[in-house]
């Protein structure tokens, strides 16, 4: 138990940014209207269709009880204790030595931080993912534990949460069962458990499977469009990747073989090597499928959005951590010197990581979902107390109805979270069902590109750049009553609550 506090610690320390996080917003919105539709009646977003219910059925409910802010924090701490519950008992699978789990979770967060390729993470804001991740990571402690039929169960229940990060270990485990030769069991002996995770995964996977039903084919085929190479080409199109973040990544990967060449590896370990690879072989895949981009950028959006690099992303420094702290524990077992000065080295690194997050806790920084100031500007803390005075009169003054639905700045994400009014559209809030993408890149554009028909505009973040006609216009389009946008240039229209940064008109 001392140990799991221990690795609760260091999770917590890696992920106790301000409430509420960069994704809090969409997760916990979504679950607390699903418990909840009169809250913020009205909104695009909260209203369009859910893919992750299973979420929302779990966590949801204590929105009940708890404020948002409440239910970020407890949603987090559970999220955190299982995951540390999870990662001792695969650690001990791997490194059966006590306290190693410590080290291999401190190393695994600095590395995940550091050399991700496509953004994926485990610990941070609550969400879905979080809780699928606690079964992938007890699935694949039962995989090195060479029990097969209980990791296809688990994987299944992870996709339930998560269809993408359940799906995705499950495809990597089949490769690792392919490649690991006489050392797996027999198909035919695993069956009923195959067949048992995927009823288990038929929570997560049917409503995804349904999202486009009925739809036509070419709005289909516009939204995968929009949501790939649009919306979300930093996590799916490589094109439009960081160079810098595709390095790194290929440069751990690199260095976890090395490891892996220069430790002899036990049968866990090999299993674990296996279920990673599986992973590379995932993101293989995904690359060779980008050049589809030009052939056909339809059929390229259609299968690319399926995040190819995301299970990679937490794999491969989950690997790389086991395989260095296995090469240091080998080494002193050794009684080499080289052991100590490789253990001293990694405790420094994971030190300066967590001692870097431990001095942003301390010195408060307002909630990374703010997005409206650049975080370096000398005035972003400004920008977000203005902010959250501006929400704050929405919510608690009674000068606006519950019903009243809002334009606001595209790069907000936390507008409802404290205003509690609903809002046309923002940029973040990306809906999941064909129909509604195509409908959101519309009120996108009709907020941010006065009628622009090319792709999605990037540069008009600000409703003061707009004419106030075209305010008040896009105000009666979507049945809106008040506009929230930056004080200066002043509007000539009505203000019914300005503050040095931002002012609130009301358009009809």
């Amino acid at each position: 138990m001392v140990e799991v506090a221990l690795v609760f610690a260091v999770f917590f320390v890696q992920g106790a940014a301000p409430v509420p996080d960069v994704n809090e917003p969409y997760y916990l919105g979504k679950a607390i209207h699903f418990w909840n539709s009169d809250w913020i009646r009205g909104d695009f977003f909260l209203k369009s269709a859910d893919t992750h219910s299973v979420f929302y059925f779990t966590l949801g409910w204590l929105s009940r009880w708890l404020s948002p802010t409440a239910l970020a924090w407890t949603g987090r701490l559970l999220t955190w204790v299982l995951l540390a519950w999870a990662w001792r008992r695969l650690s001990f699978a791997i490194v059966p030595r006590p306290w190693c789990s410590v080290l291999t979770a401190a190393v695994f967060v600095c590395l995940s931080e550091h050399c991700h390729m496509a953004g994926e993470w485990v610990l941070g804001g609550v969400e879905a993912k979080g809780f699928a991740y606690v079964l992938v990571l007890l699935g694949i402690e039962a995989l090195v534990r060479n029990r097969w039929n209980r990791a296809w169960l688990l994987l299944g229940a992870a996709a339930a949460f998560h269809v993408l990060v359940g799906g995705w270990s499950v495809v990597a485990a089949g490769i690792a069962w392919l490649v690991l030769g006489k050392d797996r069991p027999a198909l035919r002996s695993m069956w009923p458990a195959l067949l048992g995770g995927f009823v288990l995964s038929l929570p997560g996977l049917l409503p995804s499977l349904l999202l486009h039903r009925g739809t036509d084919a070419a709005v289909v085929a516009a939204a995968n469009q929009i949501y790939v190479y649009q919306r979300l080409a930093h996590h799916l199109d490589i094109q439009q990747i960081p160079a810098w973040f595709v390095f790194r990544f290929a440069l751990l990967s690199a260095l976890w073989l090395v490891i892996c060449l220069l430790t002899p590896a036990q049968a866990a370990s090999r299993r674990l090597r296996a279920f990673a690879a599986g992973t590379l072989v995932i993101v293989l895949a995904g690359l060779l499928l980008t050049p589809l981009a030009y052939l056909d950028r339809a059929l390229g959006a259609a299968l690319l959005r399926f995040y190819w690099y995301r299970l990679a992303d937490v794999a491969i420094p989950l690997a790389a951590a086991f395989a260095a702290v296995e090469f240091i524990t080998r080494e002193l077992g050794r009684r080499s010197a080289g052991g100590k000065v490789w253990l001293v080295a990694a405790i420094l690194l994971v030190a300066g990581h967590l001692g870097a997050h431990v001095a942003r806790c301390v010195v408060p920084r307002p909630p990374p979902a703010y997005r409206l100031a650049n975080p370096r500007s000398p005035h972003y803390a400004m920008h977000y107390r203005a902010w959250r005075r501006a929400c704050d009169w929405i919510a608690d003054s009674g000068e606006i109805p519950p019903e009243a639905r809002f334009l606001t700045p595209r790069m907000n994400q936390t507008f409802k979270w404290y205003a509690r009014r609903a809002e046309v559209a923002n940029w973040k809030e990306i809906p999941q069902d064909a129909t509604a993408i195509v409908e959101w890149r519309r009120r996108i554009r009709d907020l941010c590109a006065a009628g622009s028909k090319g792709p999605l505009p990037r540069g008009l973040d600000s409703l003061a750049e707009r004419r106030a006609w075209r305010l008040r216009q896009a105000g009666a389009k979507y049945g809106t009553d008040y506009a929230i946008t930056f004080t200066r240039p002043r509007l000539p229209l009505e203000a019914v609550y300005t503050n040095r940064v931002y002012t609130i008109y009301r358009l009809r």
